[in-house]
């Protein structure tokens, strides 16, 4: 077992005694910005890998694409991923972004492959309740979305819905730039992120989507495309 497993294992345990964790809180989501060119990224790549059977986490990996000129070019890749990790360095206040670089629950950064510190992130947005109740189902390259507003204390606030295609894995033999020479292995892979609709929360949501070729379909419900995750779901 890994330092972030018995991190996790720990925290989320001692969460869960206490009363702080439930089914109903929703799953804490994990977003990657990573690169095949930094050699910086393989330990956080694999920490990434290691939340993927963990109960209530999503974890995601966007590959940015700035480090492509050193000498090898990302596959996975996409200049949408670079934006959206700039869009929470705005939010964030700040005016650098990282590889590699987590952002957990859309609110919160952890610069570098930091066990401690993305763990107890994790155990501290698993004991808040998202305030959208959020259901997905599959039937081959359809999926339907439905969500709710169920913050019965709060009102509604303007939100995106946004749908992220994810490769479950992929081993890449990597030829040239920082990593040359390693052959190294990729997990919970974003191939395209995508805004399905903007929503209020007035009424429930009803929604379908083409998911052709993906492995595993997530749905996030965010304030803006740089703002805490409101609410989230995976399905393969």
């Amino acid at each position: 077992m890994t330092q972030l497993s018995r991190k996790l294992v720990a925290l989320m345990t001692a969460a869960t005694l206490a009363g702080a964790v439930h089914a109903e809180t929703g799953p804490v989501v994990i977003e990657l910005f990573t690169s095949q060119g930094c050699s910086s990224c393989p330990p956080a790549d694999k920490m990434l890998t290691e939340l993927s059977d963990m109960e209530g986490v999503i974890p995601l990996a966007l590959h940015v694409d700035y480090w492509d000129y050193i000498g090898w070019k990302d596959e996975f890749a996409n200049p949408a991923h670079t934006q959206r990790q700039q869009g929470y360095a705005r939010a964030a206040g700040a005016t650098t972004i990282y590889t590699p670089q987590f952002v957990v629950g859309g609110q919160d950064i952890v610069v570098g492959a930091k066990a401690m510190k993305l763990a107890d992130q994790i155990a501290a947005h698993s004991a808040v309740t998202l305030p959208v109740q959020l259901d997905l189902s599959r039937d081959g390259e359809k999926v339907s979305v439905s969500a709710e507003w169920r913050a019965t204390d709060t009102a509604a606030e303007p939100m995106v819905v946004q749908l992220v295609r994810v490769a479950n894995q992929e081993t890449v033999d990597i030829r040239r730039g920082e990593n040359a020479g390693e052959t190294l292995a990729y997990s919970n892979i974003v191939r395209s992120w995508d805004v399905l609709t903007d929503w209020d929360g007035a009424a429930p949501l009803a929604i379908a989507a083409d998911v052709a070729d993906a492995d595993a379909v997530v749905v996030i419900v965010q304030a803006g495309t740089n703002g805490a995750i409101l609410g989230a779901a995976r399905v393969n």
